[in-house]
Order: structure tokens, then sequence, then C-alpha cells
């Protein structure tokens, strides 16, 4: 059982995950080199905010110096002060410095331009809004010491700055929420086409089937649709949430520092007992929150698959257990969702408490120093609005405690599932601890002494199994249910390779393989019959006449070409098992694996397809049940369970038939 808690396994599948969009992994000091270009771009943020904020206000003094100066002359004075300093100086050096640091670190940033641009100008906005709220706490003092002096062209003076900075403050927050939500984009966009790379090359997807032997990953579709969704957004909301706490901490800790030292040192011990409460009731926030994404993907799964199988259940009458098995998962879902509640109530029972009480304690702590006269009405104002963004900084982890457990969830599961794909890729083609079938390419099919198992190696399919075909040999592979026939195809197609032997075949891309419920595509009946090659040379003439040699002729008189429909529940598996065909004839290959693909055809359509397939260059190998299908082999490989298995000619084997029947 996986233990779930904020650890260093979390963060290594974290950094995994998130790093590779903004800076490579392949370097060993890599995440430091990345954790040290963020902390320089927010060096380059603050010096180039300062260059703005110098350069508007001396060129707002220069084109307006009376308005500027009744405004805004605070400001003016300050600034001056700034350029006269050696502040200036270190803005231009840290402008170098940062240029240098991304000069040195440009083959991994160049390719990643648009993230880091976009990431820079949010920590720019980021930085404006705080000077906004800085400028504010100065304004709301100014207006209360004002309404205690009853100074009313100051009140009205500082009530006009505040209606200004309002409106120059509402694009700067429209522009940073629509950046922050295209960032997000971006990122999604690119993690899931790498998840989707990774998910359908040397086909993982097969292997992480629930027919396979790797059963580890559930519901892999939730993890690359959901959970990147949310772990894109998150991840990317706690990042500039992080940055953000850094500069509303430069911010104001110099404000509430220079009001109350007291009050500061408290305010950093009262933040911290609260993040390590929260941390550890958050261990707890974690599994439930897994366990939640996970039960209501097997209910979402439960849903789709009596839909998927609407037809087979209602001639089963099987409603009744369907509603069993999804009431159950449901119940799983309910269940679990209760005991979220519940932890989310005492935590919000913490947050309250936590979050409430702390806005006493500046008005506790400064009051007495208005009633002493030691400073003014609206310091009371500016040291509670200090004291309220710090605290919000230094308890970025104690407020969000619910959204980072069920963050860290998301986390969990797209690392399991990155770290079974990258596994995947890294043993796909080596041998497994029990042999592996060796693939080689050649014109016709051999297979030599093949032993297959199955991919969990409980079960010997076949032992030492040899197959030579002639040129125009077709081979036809017949046995009772569960002996192997079908995994033999997939040995031939590579899908199975545990065993030991060899198998020579033609490359897997002049082969085709029909199975016994065809592949429908998500398109149009043009792209059907096109599958999987999608050649748009074919026109609409010769994909009729391919239609009419599978007797599928009426399929345009009552669809048209570019309709997109539900395939796999308007036709029938007759009528899908003879569009396969179609790509069959349509194609031609080299070869053809046809795993009891006229299983639902009557048997003169039976005999219809494969006389037009005989008419072909088209080597095939069938499965097969029914009699009949003898007569269109030269060949038939007989397996008797156990591993074992009898070649015979055609003719052999019908006598041995008849013998049955006589």
């Amino acid at each position: 059982m996986e233990t779930f808690n904020f650890d260093r396994r979390l963060w290594r599948r974290f950094i995994k995950i998130a790093q590779p969009y903004f800076y490579p992994l392949e370097p060993r000091l890599s995440f430091w080199a990345f954790a040290g270009l963020l902390g320089v771009l927010l060096v380059t943020v603050v010096c180039v905010a300062f260059f703005v904020v110098v350069g508007a206000t001396l060129a707002g003094q220069a084109l307006a110096p009376e308005m500027v100066n009744k405004y805004a002359g605070g400001l003016v004075k300050q600034v001056q002060k700034l350029v006269a300093s050696p502040v200036l100086g270190w803005a231009i050096g840290g402008l170098v410095f940062s240029g240098v640091c991304f000069g040195l670190a440009h083959r991994a940033v160049l390719p990643r331009w648009r993230q880091w641009l976009l990431l820079g100008l949010l920590l720019f906005l980021s930085f404006a809004v705080n000077g906004a709220n800085v400028s504010l706490s100065y304004i709301f003092r100014f207006i209360d010491t004002a309404l205690g002096a009853k100074d009313q062209p100051t009140f009205w003076l500082n009530l006009t700055l505040y209606g200004v900075l309002i409106i120059a403050a509402i694009p700067i927050l429209v522009g940073y929420r629509y950046i922050r939500l295209k960032l997000g984009l971006f990122w999604r966009e690119w993690l899931t086409h790498h998840f989707l790379q990774e998910y359908l090359s040397h086909r993982s997807y097969y292997e992480l089937d629930s027919n396979s032997s790797h059963t580890e990953i559930d519901n892999p579709d939730q993890r690359i649709s959901e959970d990147i969704r949310s772990f894109t957004s998150v991840t990317l909301s706690f990042l500039l949430d992080i940055l953000d706490t850094v500069l509303t901490l430069l911010s104001f800790t110099a404000i509430l520092y220079s009001i109350s030292k007291p009050l500061t040192w408290g305010l950093i011990v009262y933040a911290t007992v609260g993040t390590v409460i929260a941390v550890l009731a958050g261990r707890r926030l974690i599994k439930i929150n897994y366990d939640q994404l996970r039960y209501e993907a097997d209910f979402r799964y439960g849903l789709v698959h009596v839909r998927d199988n609407a037809e087979s259940i209602a001639f089963y009458r099987g409603e009744p257990q369907e509603l069993q098995q999804v009431t159950r998962r449901f119940a799983q879902v309910v269940r679990n969702f209760d005991l979220l509640i519940l932890w989310q109530a005492l935590i919000d029972l913490f947050q309250y408490g936590y979050n409430y009480f702390t806005r006493l304690v500046p008005y506790i702590i400064v009051a007495p120093l208005y009633f002493a006269g030691k400073t003014d009405l609206g310091t009371i104002t500016q040291a509670y609005v200090a004291f309220m963004q710090v605290l919000g900084a230094l308890s970025l982890v104690t407020n969000q405690i619910q959204q980072i457990s069920s963050f860290a969830a998301g986390v969990n599961r797209l690392g399991a599932f990155e770290e079974v794909l990258t596994q995947h890729q890294m043993h796909w083609g080596k041998p497994s601890p029990n042999g592996r079938i060796q693939t080689e390419e050649a014109n016709q099919l051999r297979i030599h002494k093949m032993t297959l198992l199955t991919p969990n190696s409980e079960q010997e399919l076949v032992r030492d199994l040899t197959v030579h075909l002639a040129p125009d040999e077709r081979l036809l592979i017949v046995g009772a249910s569960g002996v192997g026939k079908s995994s033999i195809l997939r040995a031939v197609a590579g899908l199975w390779t545990n065993g030991s032997g060899v198998i020579v075949r033609p490359a897997i891309d002049e082969m085709l393989f029909l199975p016994q419920r065809p592949y429908m595509v998500l398109g149009t009946l043009r792209e059907q019959l096109l599958y999987p090659k999608n050649d748009e040379r074919l026109t609409d003439a010769q994909l009729q006449q391919v239609l009419e040699q599978v007797n599928l002729g009426y399929l345009t008189a009552r669809f048209n070409w570019d309709e997109i429909l539900d395939w796999p529940t308007v036709l029938s598996l007759g009528e899908q098992q003879r569009l396969a065909f179609a790509r069959l004839l349509l194609y031609r290959p080299r070869y053809a694996i046809l795993d009891e693909a006229t299983s639902a055809l009557d048997v003169a359509n039976e005999r219809h397809l494969y006389q037009q397939l005989q008419a072909t260059q088209v080597v095939y190998l069938s499965v097969g049940h029914r009699p009949t299908l003898v007569d269109y082999h030269q060949k038939v490989l007989e397996l008797l369970g156990e591993g074992r298995w009898q070649m015979w000619s055609a003719d052999d084997y019908r006598a041995k038939l008849m013998q049955r029947v006589g």
C-alpha cells in the first residue's frame, strides 16, 4: 500500500512532472539551476519595476509638474532620493547579472522562451499589484488620519488618489488573470501532448490495459484529461502564490517592522505554528483525496461501461446487476466523500479560528501606541493592512491546506502514471525474466520453436511451436476456446513477447489485423474505410467499389460520406466485419491476420469475402471455429491445450472432421 505524505517521493514526482516545461531535467543540478533562474527572474522583475516607476515618475514631473507635485509629491521626493542613492547602481547591476545568468542558460531557456516571458510578465504584474497595495496602505493611513484631524482637503485628496489608483489597477488585475490562465493553457497543452506521446508510443496503452499484466494504473484517461488539467492550473497557482508571497513580504514586512517590531516577530511565530499544524492535518487529507479521485473515476467508468454495452445488457435483462455494480461504486464515492467532508470540517474549524483571531492582534498591539500619543490614527489602519498582507503570505500553506492535499493526491496519480510509462519505455525491447520471443523480418511467415506464455507468466499457451508456410499457403488456427489461438496472433503482431523462440514475418506495416470486433474510428464513413493509413488519394468511386465487393454498397444510400456517427451502434457486428474486410481489400497488404473476422456473418457472406480475398495476392492466417473455413486454407494448426499442438494439411483435417461426424 502506497504512503501518502508530504515526503521526498512526492516532491520528486512533482519536480519530474512540473519542471521540464520550464527547464530540462537532464543536468545533475537541474532543479537548483531552475530554482536559481526563478530567483534571477524575480530580481529582473524587481529591477525592471524600479526603472518603470522611476521613469514614469520623472516623466510625469517633466510633463505635468504641478499635478504630480500636488498628488504625488512624496513619491517624487522618494524617487529622487533613490536615484541619488546606491539603489540605482544595484538595479543596473541586477539587470546585468540577470542577463549573464540567462545567457549562460540560453540553451535550456531559448526553446522555452514563451513560458519564461509570460511568467516574467505575471511576476511584473504581481509586483505592480503589490505596489498598488503598498500605496493603498498609505492612502488609507492618510484618510483615517485626516478624518481624525477633520482635515477635509487632505481627506478628499487621498480619496481621489484612491479612485485613480483603483481605475489604474483594474486593467492590471484583469491582464494578470488572463495571462495566468493563458500560461496554464499552454502548459496543459504541452504536458498533455507529452503524456499522450508516452502513452501511445511502444504500445504503452496496450500494456496498461486491463487485459495485460500491468493493472496498477487505473483510469489512464482520467489522469491524462482531468489530473493534468488540475495539475497545471494548481501548480501555476502555487508557483505564482509563492513568488507573490516573496514580493508581499518584501513590500509589507518593512512597513510592519517600522510600526511595531513585537508585532512582526509575533506574527512570524504565529504563522509558523499554524503552518506546522496544517501540514500535520494535511497528511491525512492527501490519502482521502487520492482515494476520492480513484473512486470517482471508477464510478464514471461503470456508467460508461453500461452505455457502451447497452444492447447486450438489454438482451440479458441485466439491469439489476448493472444497477448493483454502479451503486456499489457510487457507495465508495459517498463513503469516502463523507470522510473527506469530516476532515475538511475539522480543518475549517482550525482555519476560521486561526484567521478570525488574528484580526484582533494589530489593534491590541498598535492601539496603546495611539492612546499614548506616539502615533497617529491612520497608523492603526496601515498596521492592520500590512499585518493581514504579511499574515496571508506566511499562511499560504495554512489557508490552502485542502487544495494542497487534493493537489498532492493528483501529483501522486500523475507521478505513478509517469513512472510506469517511463519504466515501460526503458524496458521496451528488452527480454523479460522468462525470456523474450525474437522477431525477424523477411518476405514470408515462419515460426521456429516458439514457446508462448501469458504476460503475467502464469500459463504456458503453446510449447516449441514450429510453422513453415510456403509463399502461397494460408494457415487456419483452430482449437477449443481459451487454448491460445488469438494469443498466437498477438505474438505474431509483437503484442505478446513473453516466452522464447523466433517469429519471422514481414514488416509490421505490411500486415493488417482484423479482430473479431473491428475497431471503428471516431469519424466519417470515408475515414472508416481509409483506416489505418488514411490515403486521401483514393476517390469516392474507388471506395464505393470496394463497398460493393463486400456487399455494403447500400451504406452510401443510408449515410453521407462525411457524416460522423457512432458507428459501433449504427452498424451491426456483421456489417462492421464486412467493413473491416473492405479495408483489407482496399490496401491489400502482404499478410492479413484474421481473428474470427467472419464470426458474425452467415456462411454465404463468409464464402463471398474469402473468395474476394483469394483473388488477391494477400497471404492470410485465420482463427476460427467453423469447419467451412478449412476450404479457404492449405494448412491447419490445431491447438490441443497445455502447450500441445498438431499441424495438419487442409485435406487431412477435413477428413478428420468427417470421421467425427461419421
